[in-house]
């Protein structure tokens, strides 16, 4: 991987990061704003189940937070794109559809075959 491609991917990573965490801290502020009192039992219902949704999405993207700034600091030192099982070259394709990504699609794939072997 040249160093133009490594710099796109670092950009399309911070510009990531910085939305997820726009939307983290939108939603902090929505909710420590939203003091809703709901007399009704199902519209408080409602309103605790749509707020435990949006914090179940919340920490999945804190958990992709910590890849993202786990991606970042393989490229600062030159391990970006390396897989991290085989040692060999994940694909740009791969690396375009999950920039996040530490195995190349063939270790990915066996990866997925033994958890699913695992479950039978």
């Amino acid at each position: 991987m040249n160093q133009r491609q490594l710099k796109q991917f670092q950009r399309l990573l911070m510009t990531r990061r910085r939305e997820l965490l726009s939307e983290a801290e939108r939603t902090v502020g929505g909710m420590s704003n939203n003091k809703e009192s709901c007399a009704d039992p199902t519209d408080r219902a409602s309103l605790e189940s749509n707020r435990n949704a949006m914090l179940r999405i919340r920490d999945r993207e804190r958990k992709l937070l910590a890849k993202i700034d786990e991606a970042l600091q393989r490229i600062r030192d030159g391990s970006y794109g390396v897989c991290e099982s085989c040692g060999g070259p994940i694909g740009l394709e791969r690396l375009k559809a999950r920039e996040v990504t530490t195995l190349c699609i063939a270790c990915k794939s066996d990866q997925e075959a033994q958890e699913r072997r695992l479950r039978s």
